[in-house]
């Protein structure tokens, strides 16, 4: 099936609901994929995104708000009964059902809990006690475990008793008698083995399994590093609790490269779908505030050096391309240690070999950019700035790479998210550092040359 223009059809939806054709929408409805459904809600604005939501049966609701980003969800459940969403949470995976239940406020979560079966109401409350960003608060509850006694074909019953509550089914998970997890068949032995056959005998037992608390970070590195498609989660006495699928990694890996780009950009905690322009400002402003101050400082700093005005001129004419090569320089080093740390290419053991290699780098660079304004500074202004300039650049170059390499590798260590590193902290601590080598430089040569 082609991928829908959602450009194409949005226009009609938009006349559709102006017009409250609800059946002729709802017909539309159905038949579209819920990613699609999301894309649409996406680009509506918040009453019309309501009126469409309201409009999707409770099992295709379900499918469709797991989807959706949490301003959107915030805006097509705003005023939902407590009835409509039970409805809806009924019908998702556990998972996703905390996911949503978390997110309500405390008295709607209780009445919405209250509403729902036991089973479900249970299930639901047994994943919100797990930290939202740990492998507890994304694995799923509905496995499918045997005991390692069960034959082949009890287990292959089994799967069809529970064929409606397991979706992604890839292994059955393999338990024993104290339901301490054990090993692991593929869905591929189970079907070729002999029908009486016991699952000890051709379960892999090598299998790796993920701790309940393990942050969800690092869950998709190993996901990544080990190649898997679903893995069990066991708790610390080695108990079979839960399962995570590859659904669910690709879910964290956006979720968490959407906030490293967030808190590199200096905006950690501001929604792209979010509409109000006084959420997003106050996420914005805290870390502007730390450019802003840090500027001050810089300010400061060149207020401090007392030059003649011919000289703070022609001074003041290079800090762009001093400060900004400093800057470009950091931020650079920066985003690859964080990613790097992201991706768990880059270890907090190898801080010193990756601060070498970021300063043999920097040598290459800022020589090159030295010696080039060295050059260009000559011929406009002489010797003695272009001893200046040349020598400032190398130095500023230095500094801000080593620094953009060793910050993110700090805040790791500490266990705080490295990304904050590559935000204006660095960029701001650069340009202060930079423009006080660079006048400290400036001063000391021409004193001497005077």
């Amino acid at each position: 099936m082609a991928e829908l223009q959602i450009d194409s059809i949005l226009p009609d939806i938009e006349e559709l609901i102006e017009h409250q054709q609800k059946g002729t929408l709802l017909n539309i409805m159905i038949d579209l994929h819920p990613a699609d459904i999301e894309g649409i809600l996406n680009r509506l604005k918040k009453e019309k995104r309501k009126y469409l939501f309201d409009l999707l049966p409770a099992e295709l609701a379900s499918e469709v708000l797991p989807e959706l980003d949490s301003p959107v969800a915030e805006d097509v459940l705003e005023e939902a009964g407590d009835e409509r969403l039970s409805s809806i949470i009924h019908e998702m995976d556990s998972d996703d059902a905390a996911d949503i239940v978390a997110e309500l406020p405390e008295d709607v979560q209780e009445r919405v809990l209250d509403s729902l079966e036991d089973d479900v109401s249970d299930d639901v409350k047994e994943l919100l006690v797990h930290d939202e960003d740990s492998a507890g608060g994304i694995m799923a509850l509905e496995v499918l475990t045997m005991q390692e006694t069960a034959t082949i074909d009890e287990t292959i019953e089994k799967i069809r008793e529970l064929s409606d509550d397991i979706d992604h089914l890839y292994n059955v998970w393999v338990v024993d008698n104290k339901d301490n997890f054990v090993g692991s068949v593929s869905l591929k032995d189970l079907v070729l083995a002999n029908g009486k056959a016991q699952l000890r005998s051709l379960m892999d037992s090598d299998v790796r399994t993920i701790h309940v608390r393990m942050d969800q970070e690092d869950v998709a590195n190993f996901f990544k590093k080990y190649d898997l498609i679903s893995a069990p989660v066991v708790d610390d006495q080695g108990k079979l609790v839960g399962r995570i699928t590859i659904d669910d990694i690709v879910d964290v890996l956006e979720e968490e490269g959407s906030e490293d780009m967030a808190r590199i950009s200096g905006a950690p905690d501001e929604e792209i779908q979010e509409d109000s322009a006084f959420i997003i400002s106050k996420a914005r402003i805290p870390w502007l505030l730390v450019a802003f101050v840090g500027e001050l400082i810089a300010a400061y700093i060149l207020q401090q050096f007392n030059l003649e005005p011919s000289q703070q001129l022609i001074i003041a004419a290079f800090i762009p391309i001093v400060m900004a090569m400093g800057g470009a320089s950091g931020q650079q080093a920066s985003v690859t240690v964080v990613r790097g740390l992201a991706m768990g290419d880059i270890e907090l053991h190898d801080t010193g070999t990756r601060l070498f290699k970021e300063f043999r780098v920097s040598l290459l660079n800022s020589t090159f950019f030295s010696i080039l304004l060295f050059w260009i500074v000559y011929f406009w202004s002489g010797p003695l700035f272009a001893i200046i300039l040349a020598g400032s650049m190398f130095i500023v170059i230095n500094n801000a790479t080593v620094l953009g390499a060793l910050v993110p590798l700090f805040f790791k260590r500490l266990n705080i998210d490295p990304a904050l590193a590559a935000a204006p902290l660095v960029s701001t601590s650069n340009d202060i550092l930079g423009i006080l080598i660079y006048l400290s430089i400036t001063t000391f040569v021409l004193s001497v040359g005077l």
